[in-house]
């Protein structure tokens, strides 16, 4: 079988992992100058001709079948470089013509335009061996035994220029770089950067699944933007979002005149709430694009992970409908088995050619084994976002005294089911947008009781069983809803108390990198075990969490605005214990010890406050 041909096969079979290196534009340097083929998968289309910068935008160069009939191809030779030339394919069909840019295309300039640009896979001279040496080492390991202190960004909106402009990949880079490693935060998410072209969709209804965004700079320069961060050490994870695509003409939308990478059947094609087009993830073709373009980024660009948007809208058949809207599977319910294969090959490819990426499912409902390996009959995901926990204490945090006092399982009920997945808990950009409010605004009280509040919440947080993401601007307490069109409100952080919260949440992330028992037991029960989980009236919780070596911090948070009676807890080990941090302003320095045969500990908690201690003769250095 020839090269082309078995390329061909593995697309059309659905089992292809680099369709991006057969179909699309590439370059070839040939003997006196450079040859270009192009190939497009149109297999409705009555023909297809080539429109660029070198061939013309009116009659273009007709592309013809290859031995495939689906998929139509163009060469062209030149003694001059093309390199940067925009070009786009006309399909006519049924006497009907229109203009679509290229789906595997490596840039694009997005927006109304949609011209996809001439540019092979970067030639980039990375210099991240050591970083991607060590991730290897660390993330291979399944359950994760390690800290992960994820913080959120939307790139267009985490600081501009003073005339708004935006910051190039390489300023981005350097901002980046610094503020990570000043707060303590192992990896930088960012809000999608696949090529999409409206703004007031924050990247989630993307056009270009292989290119970079050129809000900010070329594909090598994204390329450099990932190598700079990896150099000082910081992860960056991308969010992925195979789920559904806009119906801008130039795009996906119905690209050889009928659907093609969505599906065809109209209650599944399109999504009610994002007008936007669901992918026919049991086409084989359209999971060969999918997951060609997961390990694109992997492989190509050195990212380290993906959060997967909307996994349960690909999960479930009646997602956004209405009863009468959806029919059932063949077993009579409501799971889509395509998106459970689509996720297990998914995840497959990815536990085969890149094993220590991390795969992120953002996954709302109690589906189980979205965690679990697909050859035990799970999704194959690494980490899935845990939004139950998180919605709970954002309404737990709105009530006041007595409110919190009847929703006191909000702060308890997680651990329920805190080790049936390997779970984030994300306080996420979802949540501060569209009415909802900012986190600091999610609190009542006034403005002291809710700096007080906040403080104890990220406290528990940080020390709950599971890893971490944080949203931008969170960490200094930005008061205003999130606006993808401006820079975060920097300037708050000149406010003496914004100041003083970010440096607390820097000083929390730090100690959070240092203790391992914070982390190294997030999935299994032997890392966590309650002193006081039915306290209500007191609206207090106390826990402890153990590192695998033994090494134990206790951790008491009182969410109440009001002085509450001493807790009394029954340690596991005797001894005197002290303070390791607290959400105090100018922190405690108490020290206690136990008493009795039960090792008793009688700890005073002021209001809104939270404590960790640690026995004397354990150490963390932060």
């Amino acid at each position: 079988m020839s090269g082309m041909a078995e390329a061909s096969y593995y697309f059309h079979e659905g089992t292809a992992t680099e369709a991006y290196r057969f179909l699309g534009a590439h370059e070839e340097r040939i003997e006196g100058g450079y040859r270009y083929t192009f190939r497009v998968w149109a297999p409705r289309a009555d023909g297809v001709t080539l429109l660029s910068d070198f061939v013309g935008w009116e009659t273009g160069l007709p592309m013809y079948r290859t031995k495939d009939p689906e998929i139509f191809e163009a060469i062209v030779s030149s003694e001059a470089s093309y390199h940067g030339s925009a070009y786009k394919f006309r399909i006519t069909r049924g006497g009907r013509s229109f203009c679509k840019g290229d789906p595997y295309a490596f840039s694009s300039r997005g927006g109304s335009d949609g011209a996809s640009v001439l540019t092979d896979i970067p030639s980039y001279s990375w210099r991240d061996a050591d970083y991607m040496r060590m991730r290897n080492a660390v993330f291979g390991e399944c359950e994760l035994p390690v800290p992960i202190n994820i913080y959120e960004v939307h790139l267009g909106s985490f600081f501009r220029h003073p005339s708004g402009a935006y910051l190039s990949y390489a300023e981005l880079a350097d901002a980046l770089l610094a503020y990570a490693k000043y707060m303590g935060y192992t990896h930088i998410e960012l809000m999608p950067v696949t090529e999409y072209p409206y703004d007031a969709s924050w990247g989630y209804q993307v056009c270009g699944y292989f290119a970079p965004t050129g809000r900010f700079g070329t594909p090598r320069d994204f390329c450099a933007f990932v190598d700079r961060l990896h150099a000082g050490g910081v992860g960056v994870i991308l969010d992925w979002v195979p789920a559904h695509f806009p119906k801008d003409e130039w795009g996906l939308y119905e690209f050889d005149g009928e659907p093609l990478y969505e599906y065809s059947t109209e209650w599944r094609r399109e999504s009610r709430s994002w007008g936007t087009r669901y992918f026919d993830i049991g086409r084989r073709e359209v999971r060969s694009f999918l997951i060609s373009s997961a390990l694109f980024w992997l492989r190509e660009y050195h990212i380290d992970g993906l959060r997967v948007d909307a996994v349960a809208s690909m999960l479930y058949l009646d997602y956004d409908r209405a009863a009468g809207e959806w029919e059932p599977n063949a077993n009579g319910t409501n799971i889509s088995s395509e998106a459970e294969e689509f996720f297990r090959a998914l995840s497959s490819a990815i536990a085969a050619y890149v094993p220590d990426a991390l795969l992120i499912a953002e996954e709302s409902t109690a589906y189980p084994g979205v965690t679990a390996s697909a050859e035990k009959g799970g999704l194959g995901f690494r980490l899935k976002w845990n939004m139950g926990f998180s919605n709970d204490l954002f309404a737990y945090l709105a009530a006041n005294d007595s409110g919190r006092t009847k929703m006191h399982s909000a702060l308890t009920f997680p651990i329920a089911y805190a080790f049936s997945e390997r779970y984030i808990l994300p306080i996420s950009h979802d949540e501060v947008v569209h009415g909802k409010g900012a986190f600091f605004q999610k609190m009542s009280g006034e403005d002291r009781e809710k700096l007080a509040t906040y403080r104890t919440a990220l406290l528990f947080v940080m020390t709950f069983p599971g890893k971490k993401l944080l949203f931008m601007g969170t960490e200094f307490g930005q008061r205003s809803e999130w606006n993808f069109d401006s820079a975060l409100a920097w300037h708050q952080v000149e406010d003496g108390n914004h100041d003083a919260l970010r440096e607390y949440v820097a000083a929390l992330n730090r100690l959070y990198l240092a203790s391992p028992a914070l982390y190294e037991q997030d999935f299994c029960e032997e890392g966590f075990c309650w002193l006081s989980a039915d306290d209500a009236a007191q609206r207090s919780v106390a826990y402890l969490r153990r590192s695998k070596s033994g090494e134990e911090l206790i951790v008491a948070v009182c969410f109440s605005k009001t002085v509450t009676p001493p807790l009394r807890l029954s340690l596991t080990r005797a001894g005197r214990y002290r303070v390791l941090f607290s959400t105090e302003e100018g922190g405690k320095t108490e020290e206690y010890s136990t008493v009795g045969a039960e090792n008793f500990l009688t700890l005073a908690l002021s209001p809104l406050s939270g404590v960790i201690l640690t026995r004397r003769s354990d150490t963390v250095t932060l």
